[in-house]
């Protein structure tokens, strides 16, 4: 299991969407998502 797919298990575990995510951190929720699909791990 990589850090995208972590993240998102993790995420629809807690019942949050992208969106709750993304303001709780402070990042857009286009962030979470490029994480997610591992689009922006460099």
């Amino acid at each position: 299991m990589n850090l995208g797919s972590s993240l998102s298990a993790a995420r629809r575990k807690s019942g949050l969407s992208q969106e709750a995510v993304a303001e709780k951190l402070g990042v857009s929720r286009q962030t979470v998502s490029k994480w997610e699909t591992g689009g922006s791990l460099r």
